[in-house]
């Protein structure tokens, strides 16, 4: 599937739009990325870097913001249409907000968010 980044970053948008107010408002200090490919070796479609709400504890103070990244590349290579990007797009982006959350793998497969 081809798309342009500047599509692919509307789409991720839309996701973000589509997630509930009331779960947007408790993130804190996170930041949302589109990256063309994950880090060399690794099979991924979204990553979350930073420290889960859940583990962050009274000594959590001055740390750069948590990141979500969301990959491009991949998702485009396991899609046939935008419909399907759309789609895997969604899931991905509610994964990875999930474990801002602190929900580990193990839990969002269950789900039906793996």
């Amino acid at each position: 599937m081809q798309m342009s980044r500047e599509r692919f970053e509307e789409l991720v948008g839309e996701a973000l739009d589509e997630v509930p107010e009331e779960l947007l408002a408790l993130m804190s200090n996170v930041v949302i990325l589109v990256e063309d490919d994950p880090p060399p070796g690794e099979d991924l479609l979204g990553l979350y870097e930073g420290h889960a709400l859940t583990s962050r504890g009274w000594d959590y103070a001055g740390v750069l913001p948590d990141r979500i990244l969301i990959f491009r590349n991949p998702i485009l290579a396991i899609c046939d249409t935008e419909e399907d990007v759309v789609d895997e797009v969604a899931v991905t982006v509610v994964h990875e907000i999930a474990h801002h959350f602190g929900i580990d793998d193990d839990r969002l497969h269950a789900l039906g968010w793996g």
